[in-house]
């Protein structure tokens, strides 16, 4: 899939074309996850897919009824109180947010962040058991996890939450075992592709070939990165409307995995083919794109106005340092004075203080 970023104001004035193939960014806002009614009847087990790039949560058997960004932000300068999980922040975008994530590449290692993530899951389920999170819990992991994460995130489940059972998994495989159900025990390879890295996990019999299993560093976050770099470098007029939110767009619903990737390329050489399938990406009109059409002239009035500023602050620090050397030349000479007219004492004085900070200078020093 190739994509083609035009302005409305670069649509309007170039060569008249159908319209086909257009598409504009929806630019989605997060909505605030409702509170859900609790689950009263029975011994319900709650299910946490704890995902680098998605937290989704829900009961066993009913489907996922939350799913939000494994991100929390706060304010630069702002209390821990006031931070903001998930769905509870409109956009990522502005710099005033400072965004952490519990997750180191696909490993949770922050428990701080990751206790927050769990307390708004909790509270948004309906969770209601007084001090403490009376249901068993299935929580999912990255393949072949070190004992030592799993024992942080077990730590924080049974001493802080007082959960009664937890039951750690694999997402892959129990997307395997669901779609499989009828013909276990079965042998498959999972490609399981995540936000950091992807993961392919031989089952041999219904059961994990650990040593076999293999980990590439590439997943969507470098898909996404490499994509928001490469339309940058191709149309450098529009930094700020390329962000990675809408790159994150373009590539959950505009690109595809082809079958056959060199056929593929044969295609997108044909010029008819290329009008018929190219996706152009329709930004919206902004008056700061045309910062770059300004002319020469006020350029250079605006590098002859910071010259203008540049110039009075040094001016303004060489007052200041010549006020500075004109008192210290006061001092010097009024005890040049005091030691000409026979001012002994006031002499003295003045050395005695002169010797004491010359010592506390070399003290500082050492």
């Amino acid at each position: 899939m190739r994509t083609c970023l035009w302005t409305d104001k670069e649509c309007k004035m170039a060569a008249p074309r159908p319209a086909s193939n257009v598409f504009t960014f929806r630019d989605v806002r997060a909505v605030p996850d409702p509170v859900h009614e609790p689950v009263l009847d029975g011994p319900a087990v709650l299910v946490l897919d704890n995902g680098s790039f998605q937290l989704r949560a829900g009961w066993a058997g009913a489907g996922p009824q939350m799913q939000l960004r494994s991100v929390v932000a706060r304010s630069r300068g702002g209390p821990r109180s006031l931070s903001r999980v998930g769905n509870d922040i409109p956009s990522l975008e502005p710099l005033r947010w400072l965004l952490r994530t519990p997750f180191d590449r696909n490993l949770p290692v922050n428990l701080e962040l990751q206790e927050l993530l769990c307390d708004h899951v909790f509270q948004r389920l309906g969770v209601t058991s007084q001090g403490c999170v009376d249901h068993p819990i299935v929580f999912t992991e990255s393949p072949c996890t070190p004992l030592h994460v799993r024992q942080m995130v077990s730590e924080l489940l049974f001493e802080c939450y007082r959960v009664p059972k937890v039951s750690f998994g694999i997402d892959g495989l129990y997307s395997l075992y669901h779609n499989k159900r009828a013909a276990l025990p079965t042998s498959a390879i999972v490609v399981s592709s995540g936000y950091n890295c992807t993961h392919i996990l031989p089952v041999l019999n219904g059961r994990l070939d650990g040593k076999n299993s293999r980990r590439i560093n590439i997943g969507g976050f470098q898909a996404v990165s490499y994509l928001h770099r490469l339309l940058q470098l191709k149309y450098p007029g529009h930094l700020s409307a390329i962000t990675l939110s809408r790159m994150e767009e373009i590539l959950h619903e505009h690109c595809y995995v082809p079958d056959d990737y060199l056929e593929e390329l044969k295609k997108w050489r044909c010029p008819d083919y290329y009008e018929e399938n190219v996706h152009k990406m329709q930004l919206p009109f902004s008056s700061k794109l045309l910062g770059s059409t300004v002319p020469s002239e006020e350029k250079q009035e605006r590098r002859q106005q910071q010259l203008r500023r540049l110039q009075e602050l040094n001016a303004r620090r060489r007052e200041e340092k010549l006020q500075q050397d004109q008192e210290r030349l006061e001092r010097l000479l009024y005890i040049q004075v005091s030691a000409a007219y026979g001012y002994i004492v006031n002499f003295r004085r003045l050395q005695n203080h002169v010797e004491k900070f010359i010592m506390r200078v070399e003290i500082i020093g050492r």
